[in-house]
């Protein structure tokens, strides 16, 4: 079952505003490369629209994207995460809104972290766009712990 997200609480792309100047100045070229880091995979062949769910500047973005799947078996609405973290992309299914996909990139990160930590291969977590080594779990546990402790509490 496929659940869907109600877009009327989220901004359009070209609609983008931080809490400040600054922020916002931030905030757009996150759009751009969350956009970006969806266009590198062949599963989508293209970006319909996208919507600003969340984020704060050069920290963390959340963004949804509807897209043109290149498989029927690709969903054509994920979330993309970016920021200065590893960028990932979820399915909708487990996250309706901005904040529960963010809880959720934190928990499949969380793995990572673990499963690099306890020196077991990474096959079936999350990709990550980093070496799996202990240096960069600690590194990337220090950040999960950040948006856990101001963004998700």
């Amino acid at each position: 079952m496929r659940k869907s997200v109600d877009v009327s609480s989220l901004k359009r792309m070209t609609n983008i505003f931080g809490d400040c100047p600054e922020d916002t100045r931030k905030l757009r070229p996150m759009a751009e490369e969350a956009r970006s880091y969806l266009l590198s995979h062949s599963s989508c062949k293209k970006v319909r629209r996208g919507w600003f769910g969340f984020g704060v500047g050069g920290v963390c973005a959340v963004f949804l994207f509807d897209l043109v799947p290149a498989t029927k078996r690709i969903d054509s609405k994920l979330w993309v995460i970016v920021g200065d973290l590893p960028p990932a992309y979820l399915v909708v299914d487990e996250s309706p809104n901005p904040l529960a996909a963010l809880a959720n990139y934190v928990g499949l990160m969380q793995e990572w972290v673990d499963t690099v930590r306890a020196g077991k291969p990474i096959d079936d977590c999350i990709p990550v766009n980093a070496k799996p080594t202990k240096v960069n779990a600690d590194l990337l546990a220090r950040r999960l712990r950040f948006m856990r402790t101001n963004f998700l509490s």
